[in-house]
């Protein structure tokens, strides 16, 4: 069981930053690809980015290509998602997940999610 909490959402203006958090229990998170996928009120939650359990693989969703940088520190058991140059369109509650591998299709285990909003 892998238990996740996500921090560092709130409001920010358009072309702002922020990082988001997710902090993962027990001792098997490197062996877990890491994914952030967001999800807005009416629509299916989509991915936003993934990184593999040594942080050799990246995946970025083209929305955010360029923009988002995902990393991890295994020793402390979180990842994170810097977001740079934000935009309106990017308002979501953003949930951290974990796939069992990296080319897992479904995540296994879900945090609670954070609100993300942009303001223009």
């Amino acid at each position: 069981q892998v238990q996740l909490v996500e921090s560092g959402g709130g409001l920010v203006q358009a072309g702002g930053s922020l990082r988001l958090s997710c902090a993962a229990s027990g001792r098997t998170f490197s062996r877990y690809a890491m994914s952030w996928f967001r999800q807005t009120p009416g629509k299916e939650r989509e991915f936003v980015s993934k990184i593999s359990g040594n942080g050799s693989l990246t995946t970025y969703a083209d929305s955010v290509k360029g923009r988002f940088t995902i990393s991890r520190d295994n020793a402390k058991n979180t990842f994170y998602l810097q977001m740079d140059s934000l935009k309106p369109e990017d308002t979501a509650v953003y949930y951290c997940a974990a796939l069992n591998t990296y080319y897992s299709r479904s995540p296994q285990y879900w945090g609670q999610g954070t609100q993300v909003t942009v303001s223009s």
